[in-house]
């Protein structure tokens, strides 16, 4: 057993780059992190902030951006509960949601790149800061932003860069490193009372020497992300240990409940997410105590990026919410912990796919009917029966593409398949429509179409194109 984690704050980051949920929803969330003893929210909201001006065009187009006064209304409610609201604006990598937009082409790095900003253009260090300025604005009283800044690909690689680094002495390090000291002093400039979160993951293979003489010592405190269950402790103590050596004094973890497993991830894993915890747990303990660890920013991903397809969605991954700070409270996953989590969401299991189905109401577990739904269909869509149809032994043997192509099939057989394929679609698509019904309770429908599109269609699809063959063979071959 490690010691339950040290002091500093636990933030729930807010993705809100897929799957926005309605504001209605949010304001529920947030009382259920209150009650699951959440300090802050590290919120991340792309193309969803109501940006005004030239920056309008950055708005979500396939539902409306949130509001102003919804922007307000998530803080205030926020903190009626004591938690700090902390914006993630993404200042150098992952702009995919800024740089897509034609208008803004020639401020990418490389053309190929959609992601990342050309750090030599004025425009793109202008456009950053508006971005910032109106975020600022819209959060009275902000204490903290977090600045991104994490996998910058292909930085280097575009003409400008070339040219930059063909001088002696200049690396693609330094040519990060410039980049966010810019950002960071102009932000200092303007907010000078202003804390700075950024990503480490760029500074990882950096030396101390370069660390300490890059500008940003007492600008950014780095937030090291690690979402793996089996984080590599000493690693990561040793990461840590080198940006305090080298000045960076104050430090932030950031681990996972969600939306880290793989890119199309359908139903959380608890116990995947809990390991990670227990992973940290173990790098807390042992650090120096000289290092100052701000707190712990734990993640639920969306989207892997603005392009990708959606992780799972966030009722059903609120049992491995629950757990992961009960892991951090009690410093392992133990009986005690474990009952906790089950009591404050009314549930039998901490598995989404162990918990048994249940009629009552969802005042502890906000969702819980759509949580039960997705995993109910995952597990239909998973199914070797649908998955695998036209691999089955009918189809194969009696409706290959050998037969469809010459419309020379045996219709007994073909329509044993057609009334197969027909009885697994009706199923399918009744819970489809159960679990559009009620997915739009707590998101816009744009995603619940989304969603289905990604997870069901594919499984739909071939089962529609084999009924609508059969039909047409088995005409030609009956009287």
């Amino acid at each position: 057993m490690n010691p339950p984690w040290p002091k500093g704050k636990k933030l729930v980051h807010l993705d809100l780059k897929g799957a926005p949920p309605r504001v209605e929803y949010l304001h529920r969330l947030i009382e259920l992190f209150s009650r699951l003893g959440v300090d802050g929210l590290l919120v991340e909201y792309e193309d969803m902030f109501p940006y005004e001006g030239e920056l309008q065009l950055l708005q979500a187009t396939a539902q409306p951006a949130y509001s102003r006064e919804q922007v307000l209304s998530i803080q205030e409610s926020a903190k009626a509960r004591g938690m700090e609201v902390i914006p993630l604006v993404q200042t150098f990598g992952h702009m995919e949601f800024v740089l897509k937009h034609r208008p803004l082409w020639p401020l990418r790095e490389v053309p190929h790149c959609v992601g990342t900003l050309n750090p030599h253009k004025e425009e793109g260090v202008k456009l950053v800061m508006e971005m910032l300025r109106q975020v600022v604005e819209l959060h009275p009283h902000l204490r903290t932003v977090h600045i991104g800044a994490d996998e910058v690909y292909t930085l280097g690689e575009g003409e400008d860069s070339k040219l930059w680094l063909a001088s002696t002495g200049r690396s693609v390090e330094h040519l990060f490193l410039r980049h966010v000291t810019k950002i960071a002093k102009a932000i200092k400039e303007a907010w000078p009372d202003m804390n700075i979160i950024m990503w480490d993951d760029m500074m990882r293979d950096m030396s101390h020497d370069t660390l300490k003489a890059s500008g940003l010592v007492g600008l950014v405190q780095p937030m090291l992300w690690d979402y793996t269950p089996n984080l590599d402790v000493d690693k990561t103590v040793s990461l840590l240990e080198k940006y305090h050596g080298a000045g960076m004094s104050d430090l932030w973890a950031a681990s996972s409940f969600k939306g880290s497993t793989s890119v199309h991830t359908c139903v959380t894993c608890t116990q995947r997410h809990v390991d990670n915890h227990l992973q940290w747990l173990k790098v807390a303990a042992s650090l120096s105590a000289a290092i100052n660890m701000r707190g712990i920013a734990i993640t639920g991903w969306q989207r892997y990026d603005h392009l990708s397809v959606l992780c799972e969605l966030l009722p059903v991954a609120l049992p491995s919410l629950a757990s992961c700070l009960q892991t951090l409270n009690h410093g392992e996953f133990s009986t005690e912990a474990h009952r906790n989590v089950t009591e404050m969401l009314g549930v039998s299991s901490v598995e989404m796919e162990a918990m048994e189905r249940t009629s009552t109401g969802e005042s502890l577990f906000p969702g819980r009917r759509l949580a039960e739904l997705i995993v109910e269909i995952n597990s239909l869509l998973n199914s070797e029966d649908l998955r695998f149809f036209e691999s089955n032994m009918f189809v194969r043997g009696w409706f290959s593409p050998y037969h469809r192509q010459r419309k020379m099939v045996n219709p007994l057989n073909s329509m044993h398949i057609h009334n197969q394929a027909s009885l697994y679609l009706d199923t399918l698509q009744k819970m489809v429509e159960a679990v559009r019904k009620e997915m739009v309770n707590f998101y816009p429908d744009s995603t619940a179409d989304e969603w289905i599109e990604e997870h069901a269609s594919p499984v739909a699809a071939p089962l529609q194109r084999i009924i609508d063959a059969i039909q047409a063979c088995v005409q030609e071959m009956v009287p």
